[in-house]
């Protein structure tokens, strides 16, 4: 693993200050949004469709804690754009949103740069504020918009948005998921666009390289894959940039850009403070809770000199065994991060049928981030659970 200290040139103004939502293109907006406040303890937070005005696209957005994810499906037939993107993609993540500062001078370094804005700034507004909005083309079919609040919003997600018209009473029983903020958005790229990719990024947005990893330390016996991470300036923002390397067998990433139909958005990782206790509560209602097959590959992760760590593990091995066979599989991996005794651990879990895109919970210490072996984990149980397309 490569670390960067040089953060790059800062801009001269704005910032990219975080993410502020990711937006889904499905087929049924309604029932999408359900499943993830069902099955990952988001809720309900604002709605847009034909009863606030909205005749071509209807959005429902969810949250938990600091993540709003928004579904979108077309509402009339010939959408040939969210048709397209549906026959081609499936399901899936078409735009990052980052909030910002100053969206007009971002939007046009970028473009003097060479970024491709799919839509220059424009501004709507409610009676709660004022949001001025930009779209800019990334990799693939995805795009990234540009939110600047120009005022405080008082509103419950984005002008334009109501309160949702059903909330489900069943959703106040469940546990709470535990997950707080959207930690990475990993994009997948054919073989040799992930240096091109990054430079964009470090380019048209003023990102620098965060930490890069190569074929010879994320590898099986049949595939591999490199990774570029980028960041913004303040290091907020976190997008793995990954493509294959040749192996044996087709790597996981490049089945990744087959099933897809080109690049775009394959893993999303989600802060915890507590995994043990999210996944703790999780697997009482999540439809698939992953499972590291190899438990003392777990406990050797932690330093020994940790057994508070170690009890927690047991107390995990113990939820997780509890499930049915048919809830687990995937991956589970402990990381100590550099520095620090604390240990990293993640746990993941698939979406949907076709296989573009996993979520995964993350606990990361306060001022350590995410290492290399638990890339290689992740990517080790992703090849083990995919050996049948090979």
């Amino acid at each position: 693993m490569t670390s960067y200290t040089d953060k790059g040139e800062k801009p001269v103004r704005g910032k990219f200050v975080k993410f502020h939502h990711l937006t889904f293109w499905v087929g049924n907006a309604k029932q999408a949004a359900s499943f993830y406040c069902d099955k990952m303890g988001f809720e309900p937070l604002a709605y847009k469709g034909l009863e606030t005005g909205s005749r071509e696209v209807v959005s429902h957005v969810i949250r938990q804690d600091k993540i709003m994810f928004v579904f979108e499906s077309p509402l009339n037939p010939g959408n040939e754009e969210m048709g397209h993107h549906l026959m081609k993609h499936g399901d899936g993540v078409k735009d990052i949103a980052f909030q910002v500062e100053d969206c007009d001078f971002l939007i046009k370094t970028a473009k003097e740069r060479g970024a491709i804005i799919v839509k220059e700034p424009w501004v709507e507004q409610d009676s709660h504020g004022r949001v001025k909005y930009a779209v800019v083309q990334t990799y693939g079919d995805t795009t990234h918009t540009l939110i600047e609040y120009l005022s405080p919003y008082k509103g419950l997600f984005l002008p334009g948005y109501k309160e949702p018209l059903f909330r489900d009473p069943l959703l106040a029983k469940l546990p709470p998921g535990g997950l707080s903020f959207i930690d990475h958005v990993v994009g997948n790229q054919p073989d040799d666009e992930m240096v091109p990719v990054s430079d964009w990024y470090q380019k048209c947005l003023m990102f620098h390289r965060f930490w890069s990893i190569d074929d010879k330390q994320i590898h099986t016996q049949f595939s591999s894959l490199r990774s570029i991470v980028v960041t913004n300036y303040e290091e907020t923002i976190k997008m793995p940039i990954n493509e294959p390397a040749p192996g044996k067998r087709i790597s996981q990433i490049q089945e990744y850009v087959d099933y897809n139909g080109g690049p775009g958005v394959q893993h999303i990782a989600l802060n915890t403070s507590d995994i043990i206790e999210a996944v703790s509560l999780l697997s009482l209602i999540i439809v698939k809770i992953t499972d590291f097959t190899d438990f003392s590959l777990i406990c050797a992760r932690p330093p020994d000199k940790s057994p508070t760590c170690k009890s927690s593990v047991n107390l995990l091995q113990k939820q997780i065994k509890r499930l049915p066979a048919s809830q687990r599989g995937g991956s589970l991996d402990w990381v100590a991060p550099c520095g620090t005794s604390v240990p990293t651990p993640s746990t993941r879990s698939s979406c949907q049928d076709r296989h573009i895109l996993s979520l995964s919970s993350i606990s990361l210490h306060p001022y350590m981030y995410i290492q290399c072996m638990k890339v290689k984990n992740i990517y080790l149980n992703h090849s083990e659970e995919q050996h049948w397309t090979f």
